[in-house]
């Protein structure tokens, strides 16, 4: 409102005296206020143009054209170097398209702009989080729950970091947390029953694992989670169902399927894993522990060709995946290639598995 008003008297000014006067003319006072006047025009239009490039930036967000905001929000910022939603929305953006470090780099230029901005803190965790800078994550969250102890985003976001760290006590602390906060958060109860099972507290999983589908029955990936629970307390029939329950609510859901196969295969069950396998890789012809563990499907049903196929494929996807060359060295001793089976348990050792170690260790000279 000032801007105008000032604005504004510069125009009657202008009109009142019909002509321009030189510096020699004008008093010290006057050429101040001049001065002023222009500088406060300047403003305004930087302001404006900053606006404008802002407004673009929101619209091209909107239509999920990231990259593209990003530059409009850039333009923002360079008109006003203090356009706190600008940062904001850049920074989020970023994230959008993966550009983690970038996004760190802008929420970190908020927070000294405003060292109060919660939202700032909480999404430059969720970027340190992508970043696996999980330590950092945590800290970040730790300022959100400092100005707000019932973000519950926040608090699960932490219980999150924490079992990836694999703190899982310190990760179930901060699900009940958030559970306390939200009642209803089929996330929370879903991730603390994993880390009951990490910790082979399956009755405790199960528990938490149902609870979480009473609040969302349609969620497949916790009927896997169950299925993989009752697959480790040895209740087959059970694990089966709840694979076959996460299918049938998203067929598309592939790691149901590697993990169905993977019980099929412990009951074995050669054949029906082999295809459950198949069909996981017709969904996602990227996983490579489906490739791994349809290998070891054709090794036992004497399917040695195939089976090194399969290791083949896994590797090229994933030159480290130590379980491929486990499995293409058993092939290739059934397939008297006694060289080329302990050239592969050597490398699966190097790369940390110790079950090539026994088979070098045992196989090998």
């Amino acid at each position: 409102m000032t801007k105008r008003i000032i604005i504004g008297l510069s125009i009657i000014l202008s009109s009142n005296h019909g002509f321009c006067q030189s510096d020699e003319e004008l008093t010290p006072v006057e050429i101040a206020y001049r001065d002023s006047i222009a500088l406060l025009n300047a403003d305004n239009a930087r302001t404006s143009a900053s606006q404008e490039a802002y407004n673009e930036g929101i619209n091209l967000f909107e239509q999920k054209k990231f990259k593209e905001s990003i530059g409009k929000f850039d333009l923002a910022i360079k008109g006003d170097t203090l356009f706190q939603f600008a940062f904001y929305n850049k920074g989020i953006a970023q994230i959008e398209i993966k550009k983690y470090a970038e996004a760190i780099s802008t929420f970190t230029a908020l927070i000294k702009l405003n060292d109060e901005h919660e939202m700032a803190y909480f999404n430059r965790a969720r970027a340190y989080q992508e970043s696996k800078y999980l330590t950092e994550a945590i800290a970040d969250y730790n300022q959100v729950l400092f100005f707000n102890p019932k973000n519950e985003m926040a608090l699960y976001n932490s219980g999150v970091a924490w079992f990836l760290q694999k703190n899982y006590m310190k990760a179930i602390s901060m699900y009940d947390k958030a559970i306390r906060v939200k009642e209803d958060m089929a996330n929370a109860y879903n991730d603390r029953a994993s880390c009951y099972r990490m910790l082979k507290k399956y009755d405790q999983a199960i528990i938490d694992y149902n609870k979480a589908i009473t609040f969302n029955a349609e969620y497949a990936f916790i009927y896997n989670n169950i299925g993989t629970t009752k697959k480790l307390m040895k209740d087959y029939p059970g694990a089966k169902n709840a694979y076959s329950r996460s299918l049938s609510i998203d067929p598309k859901f592939y790691l149901a399927y590697s993990n169905r196969a993977a019980m099929l295969f412990e009951e074995g069950k050669y054949v029906e894993a082999e295809k459950d396998y198949s069909a996981c890789i017709k969904i996602n012809a990227e996983y490579v522990p489906a490739y791994s563990g349809r290998a070891a499907c054709n090794h036992k049903l004497e399917k040695y060709e195939k089976a090194v196929e399969d290791c083949n494929k896994a590797i090229s996807i994933n030159v480290n995946y130590a379980g491929a060359y486990v499995n293409r060295g058993i092939a290739k001793e059934m397939l008297r290639d006694q060289i080329g089976a302990c050239a592969d348990w050597r490398k699966a050792r190097e790369l940390g598995s110790e079950l090539g170690k026994r088979y070098q260790s045992g196989n090998c000279q």
